[in-house]
């Protein structure tokens, strides 16, 4: 596995921002029918996270990502847009007005930075013609979840009417405090609807991660059907680990796609695990096999 953090990468992607599978590669998860032909379905809007393929040039990776028939890269500020642009692909999550994934919305003393940073970012998002911007909660540091909801919704509803007036979606996202990202404060689903509630406003949603709602709640179907309407987008990632999404770890990517595709859900899927292949031409068969995994 990758030693990657992605705290790391998604810090140094802010600032600025090939030979492929073939049927023979591809998991269990994938029926001989499916293999026969590399069209999509069309049902799932696929996308991938920069971060994880930070290796390969951007150029490069988003020629390849076309080719697979990804039509969205996340997680891409505004210096790189123009790249996606050119290859005719969409910045499903857009980035770059966080601070980092630690200093976020429920600590009054970062309110300040966040403002600017997000009044500056959203008309740029919605000139470019995106729709979804992350945001983080930040750590607890101490701070118990009711200071918490107060603290996110008052720091939010100031630049919520920027959000609205640009047509752009401020997406939260939801990340693990048992493994990965210890402290931080947005991490149940519960936890980011409730804030979704006291802000009222349709342009403020979560971003349901499924490896990390499995590792600190599970129950991942359930809590899709339940809690869609608030949910603006998804990633994968393979448990344990955030490796590869095929029958060596423990969720069953196909039956959760049916799931989000029941709720008529119809954003953006985004593969968010590391690549366990060491050159860029095999990260890319991985990437590939992903795909046609969750290709429901």
């Amino acid at each position: 596995m990758a030693n990657q953090s992605r705290r790391v990468a998604i810090k140094n992607l802010v600032a600025g921002t090939a030979a492929l599978g073939t049927a023979n590669m591809l998991s269990s998860f994938t029926t001989p029918e499916e293999t026969k032909s590399t069209a999509l379905k069309g049902n799932i809007n696929h996308a991938v996270c920069r971060w994880c393929y930070s290796s390969i040039p951007l150029d490069e990776f988003a020629a390849a990502a076309k080719k697979m028939g990804i039509s969205a890269i996340d997680l891409v500020g505004p210096k790189d847009w123009p790249v996606l642009k050119q290859h005719g692909l969409f910045s499903s999550m857009c980035n770059g007005a966080e601070i980092n994934l630690v200093d976020g919305w429920n600590d009054k003393k970062f309110h300040t930075q966040l403002i600017k940073n997000y009044t500056e970012m959203i008309p740029l998002v919605a000139k470019a013609g995106y729709k979804n911007l992350i945001c983080f909660s930040g750590n607890r540091r101490g701070i118990d979840d009711e200071t918490g909801w107060n603290n996110c919704a008052e720091g939010l509803k100031q630049v919520m009417s920027i959000a609205e007036k640009n047509n752009v979606v401020l997406v939260m996202e939801l990340l693990n405090s048992k493994v990965n990202h210890k402290d931080y404060q947005c991490d149940k689903t519960a936890w980011g609807v409730e804030l979704a509630k006291r802000i009222g406003s349709e342009n403020f949603k979560l971003l349901y991660d499924i490896y990390h709602m499995q590792i600190d709640e599970g129950d991942v179907i359930r809590t899709i059907k339940d809690n869609h309407q608030y949910i603006a987008h998804y990633h994968t990632g393979g448990v344990p680990g955030r490796n590869e999404i095929d029958e060596t770890q423990e969720l069953y990517y196909p039956a959760i796609m049916k799931a989000i595709l029941e709720t008529g859900f119809k954003g953006y899927v985004a593969q968010e695990f590391i690549p366990a292949r060491k050159t860029n031409e095999e990260k890319l068969v991985s990437l590939e096999k992903a795909i046609k995994i969750c290709d429901v």
